[in-house]
């Protein structure tokens, strides 16, 4: 898994930011993120702040995403792991409802800056 390796690499050089960090994701534009969200229309499931008409209750709320802990709920919140979540979720957690919806890699990105920037 593409994941592992930097994160096990985080965790060993101490870089992995504590609880509540907003990490700066290189190439990654929070504005383009909040314009994705809304075009891939993901507030159908999520509570997405900043993003008209994102009230879903499907999916957990998105608010102050960047003080979570884990992504899916049991990988660490960093930027690699996040990134890869939300370009193919069942890939990391084959339990979870939430589809791979197509999207580029540029695109997962910037949506990963959206959501750790986001209060």
């Amino acid at each position: 898994m593409r994941i592992l390796v930097p994160f096990v690499a985080g965790v060993l050089c101490g870089c992995i930011g504590k609880h509540g960090d907003k990490p700066e994701i290189a190439n990654a534009d929070a504005e383009r993120g909040r314009i994705a969200l809304a075009e891939l229309e993901c507030g159908v499931c999520h509570v997405i702040p900043g993003i008209p008409g994102a009230h879903g209750q499907v999916g957990p709320p998105l608010r102050e995403y960047a003080r979570n802990v884990y992504v899916a709920g049991k990988y660490p919140n960093v930027p690699e792991v996040l990134i890869e979540f939300i370009r193919n979720p069942p890939l990391l957690a084959p339990e979870t409802a939430m589809p791979a919806v197509p999207m580029s890699d540029a695109q997962a990105r910037d949506i990963a800056a959206y959501l750790y920037s986001s209060q």
